[in-house]
């Protein structure tokens, strides 16, 4: 998140007015993340996060709306957004297109232990099996072919041993995309963006309960327990697409289960991910296989979108942007040290 565009108090005001929930109160643009202006809209009926989409194309927005509007109605903890006499979701603001979602309850956790990663490992595998349904269908678009795209542009800014690294890892990924082995993947929609800043955990809210997706249409709560650190939501969408379900677990132990520090695993809090999330949809041999290098490919896209956003970077009024030389480390020691769930 970030600002790129500056909205006035009586634009956004129109708007919260036509969606009908609310006058709004206050206006708050939001400095974290890079891809699109953010703020944080308080109205007398609730709390709403406006997003103006800086790079995305219109064409582009429904899969991402549609998707979080999908995972709402089956119970997953996602942001909805609201729609006006129309039923459109999807709105302008200065010249550009706009969404007005829900706030989520709760606070980051940044220093996650292995009941939090259980947490979000049990969460993804329920998105996973609620996205099925979804019926648009829109590719990754930050996967292998943007990969591709984009190395040649960052090349220039890298040292000599850096290029080595990022060509090899590319003709790597390149080459497993092509097997045999990585075809039968399971795929579908997948959040692809899942960092420990993207999800909320909260004791003191209402409980949000997950769902059957395997039930009938109705919502059969599954049984969380409310508590300290509950998971109470998922957000920031705007990188889905379809793709392996592996990559999306990948993301997730690459940031969640990592020393900051270093880029090396923590076995534990691995463990306890992707545990949980084999206890609701059980991990396939060529998943359990190919899990090493769906976490070198996740590590070396992350790599590559944050050289671009430090060396090619766009005018924004707040910004901060991310160091690349972090997943440049986790390559390297998912490289080195390659990892195996083992089941127990």
């Amino acid at each position: 998140m970030a600002v790129y565009t500056d909205v006035s108090f009586d634009e956004a005001a129109a708007l919260v007015r036509r969606l009908g929930i609310g006058e709004l109160t206050t206006l708050t643009g939001i400095t974290g993340g890079i891809e699109n202006t953010n703020y944080f809209a308080d109205t007398t009926q609730g709390r709403y996060v406006l997003t103006l989409f800086e790079r995305l194309e219109a064409a582009q927005l429904p899969f991402y709306l549609g998707l979080m509007q999908h995972l709402a109605a089956r119970g997953i903890p996602v942001p909805g957004p609201h729609a006006d006499a129309s039923r459109a979701i999807l709105h302008m603001v200065q010249g550009k297109p706009a969404a007005v979602v829900d706030r989520l309850p709760g606070r980051h956790n940044l220093a996650p232990d292995a009941a939090h990663c259980a947490s979000l490992g049990d969460m993804l595998a329920r998105l996973h099996l609620a996205a099925q349904d979804f019926p648009l269908h829109q590719p990754n678009l930050r996967g292998l072919a943007w990969w591709v795209e984009t190395v040649p542009v960052v090349l220039p800014f890298l040292t000599a041993d850096q290029a080595a690294l990022i060509e090899s890892e590319l003709a790597f990924q390149q080459q497993l995309a092509a097997s045999p082995a990585y075809a039968t993947l399971p795929q579908g929609a997948i959040h692809a963006d899942l960092f420990r800043d993207n999800v909320m955990f909260d004791a003191d809210e209402p409980e949000v309960p997950a769902v059957d997706v395997e039930a009938s249409d109705e919502v059969t709560p599954i049984g969380h327990v409310p508590g300290p650190d509950r998971l109470s939501g998922l957000m920031d969408f705007y990188f889905a697409g379809v793709d392996t379900f592996l990559f999306d677990i990948a993301v997730c132990l690459n940031d969640w289960c990592i020393d900051l520090e270093s880029g090396r695993l923590d076995e534990a809090r691995a463990q306890a991910l992707v545990g949980a999330y084999d206890g609701v949809r059980p991990l396939t041999s060529g998943e359990l296989r190919l899990m090493p290098a769906l976490m070198r490919g996740a590590a070396l896209r992350f790599w590559i979108s944050r050289l671009w956003d430090l060396h090619l970077p766009r005018d924004a009024s707040q910004l901060t942007a991310h160091d690349p030389t972090h997943f440049e480390r986790v390559l390297r020691e998912r490289v080195t040290a390659p990892w195996h769930h083992v089941h127990a």
